[in-house]
């Protein structure tokens, strides 16, 4: 499932998510190679956060990865983009909108940059562009960003967006099969002004 337009019916791909240096777009089976190059090379910062960044993720993985977000995009289960540089579509991270609950409108904001390009504020950048999105396209009214309590740089992330810090969930997330607790923010459309 390779497509550049999604089918009659389902959310069209956006056209129009770039801003300040950076894009969102849907992934497409090209990027395997791309994606599985900086999963490899963030192990140290965003493996440590998340289990699916490890040393051994190939090819393979990457190309279920990306099958697994055309399948999401086409059902409406979620939204995966690829962040990447407007000018030359560098691979920058990744960026989703997935839990998504229809009845109650709301949904999580998730994401990640490679090693070598965090600091940069990317992912505030890329979040402002997803958060617009979510609201204007999938209609949720409420974004949540969920990041372990001792995860700094994702939490700052979290606040230059905008996001609102409503507290510690107890035991919330789960890494390498431990519970830990988890700050809990929010974004509603009255927050991006």
């Amino acid at each position: 499932m390779d497509t550049t337009t999604p089918p009659a019916g389902v959310l069209p791909y956006p056209r129009d998510l770039t801003g300040d240096g950076i894009s969102l777009r849907p992934y497409r089976q090209a990027d395997a190679d791309a994606l599985a190059a900086a999963v490899r090379e963030s192990v140290d910062t965003v493996g440590y956060w998340q289990d699916w960044c490890h040393a051994d993720y190939g090819l393979e993985t990457a190309r279920a990865w990306i099958e697994h977000c055309l399948e999401g995009w086409f059902v409406g289960d979620h939204y995966a983009f690829l962040i990447v540089d407007a000018t030359t579509d560098e691979f920058l991270g990744g960026m989703g909108i997935n839990q998504i609950n229809r009845e109650h409108r709301f949904a999580n904001l998730g994401y990640w940059v490679r090693q070598s390009r965090q600091g940069q504020r990317i992912a505030t950048r890329a979040g402002r562009l997803a958060t617009r999105f979510a609201f204007d396209s999938v209609k949720v009214t409420r974004l949540e960003i969920v990041a372990a309590a001792a995860n700094v740089p994702s939490r700052r992330t979290a606040e230059s967006i905008g996001a609102c810090f409503e507290g510690i969930e107890r035991h919330r997330l789960v890494l390498r099969g431990v519970a830990m607790d988890a700050a809990m923010y929010s974004l509603i459309p009255s927050d991006l002004g």
